[in-house]
């Protein structure tokens, strides 16, 4: 029998000449700009994903990992998507039905984390603070004690506010009242002190794009011993194929069976970032974040601009810095963005039209960005204040 050939429409079929991107500044909530060894990384020949030199280097990335974390755990390694992935791996791992899971929420991303977990049929319960501040050990342990949940998950470092949780003594609350205790790291690792041992978290994840100083696309996964019990005793398959750690513990375990066919070149690209990590030092990457940051506060203060987060509580990372009365916060930005090539964020959620937050992470972490953003907010924000009408009939 004879197939049947049919028209081919050019319907859809557009005429592009290469792809070209402009050279831009990533000083927003990320991503940041990938180091310029990490972009050589990733653009090498591909190679099989079950190749013995691929196998060799997915060992050195887990090892890596667990030194920008701090930890032993055996279970860590990048999940093939964004930190949201990771995210949801958490989730999709440690929750079944039924199980009460207590949200600490002072942001957006606590509020993801709520989501998640609700769709994997937790009985969610939260604690909740303004956006901008953080919680105490007395709040998380009365939370614990009217909820006893079998998870705590909560923000390290919280990118919609800027706020940097402080964890010493979470972790022993969360062994105290029998439950694990789940840390975003989005923002914080590779670039804020993490001690996920000393601190006795039992999962946490992160992303590829902010202070590993890579693209896009890779979300680090990490947990612990108590997590592996109850991974291990659940009653039922993990609900989602993609992320189920059991599975993907067999390829990137010393079996290497194959699940999927990895993201060998972003690969390349974390490994080449976490070397860089190590060749600087942990703790002269935390004490340059840390530098930078200070440098941008204290000039943004000098400029006459409020900072949402108090000084103790404030993320190297991320800063939140409010808009000043009669401007337009996103015209600034578009300015910033189209004249000068530079990303600067504007506020989610509760903040959302409030604050800015810029981003100092990763390679983008010097002293020359910090002045350079510092100088054109000193040279160009006035011509964005708008005169109040008052003002404005005073003088006339």
């Amino acid at each position: 029998m004879a197939s049947t050939s049919y028209p081919v429409s050019d319907r859809h079929r557009l005429s592009l000449g290469p792809i070209a991107t402009p050279d831009r500044l990533l000083l927003g909530p990320g991503p940041s700009n990938a180091h310029p060894t990490v972009l050589q990384a990733l653009s090498r020949t591909p190679i099989g994903h079950l190749d013995p030199l691929y196998v060799a280097l997915m060992g050195e990335v887990q090892e890596l990992l667990r030194y920008v974390w701090q930890t032993d755990n055996r279970l860590t390694l990048p999940m093939s998507g964004t930190g949201s992935a990771a995210m949801e791996a958490t989730i999709a791992n440690m929750v079944e039905p039924g199980d009460t899971v207590l949200v600490a929420v002072k942001g957006y991303f606590g509020l993801r984390l709520q989501d998640m977990a609700g769709r994997y049929r937790a009985d969610v319960r939260t604690l909740e603070k303004p956006w901008g501040e953080a919680f105490s050990l007395e709040e998380i342990e009365a939370g614990l004690k009217q909820h006893r949940p079998k998870i705590l998950a909560i923000v390290h470092a919280e990118t919609s506010t800027g706020v940097c949780q402080p964890m010493e003594g979470i972790g022993d609350l969360c062994r105290q009242y029998d439950c694990l205790l789940l840390l975003d790291t989005v923002t914080s690792l590779g670039a804020v002190p993490l001690y996920l041992d000393d601190w006795k978290v039992d999962l946490a994840y992160s992303c590829s794009q902010k202070g590993l100083s890579c693209p896009p696309g890779l979300g680090p996964f990490s947990m612990g011993l108590r997590a592996e019990e109850k991974l291990n005793a659940r009653s039922g398959k993990v609900p989602n194929w993609y992320l189920d750690v059991s599975l993907l513990n067999q390829y990137w375990g010393s079996d290497r069976v194959y699940h999927h066919t990895a993201p060998v070149n972003m690969n390349f690209g974390m490994r080449e970032a976490l070397r860089l990590i190590a060749e600087e030092g942990l703790e002269n990457v935390w004490a340059r974040h840390r530098r930078n940051a200070e440098r941008l506060w204290a000039g943004l203060e000098r400029l006459g601009l409020e900072l949402h987060v108090p000084a103790h509580l404030r993320l190297p990372t991320l800063t939140t810095v409010r808009i000043p009365e009669g401007v337009d916060g996103k015209a600034f930005t578009l300015h910033l963005l189209n004249q000068h090539g530079i990303e600067v964020g504007g506020g989610l959620g509760a903040l959302a039209g409030k604050v800015w937050r810029i981003g100092l992470m990763g390679y983008n972490s010097r002293e020359e960005n910090v002045d350079r953003l510092l100088n054109l907010l000193e040279q160009e924000l006035p011509a964005f204040r708008v005169t109040a009408p008052a003002a404005a009939a005073a003088v006339a």
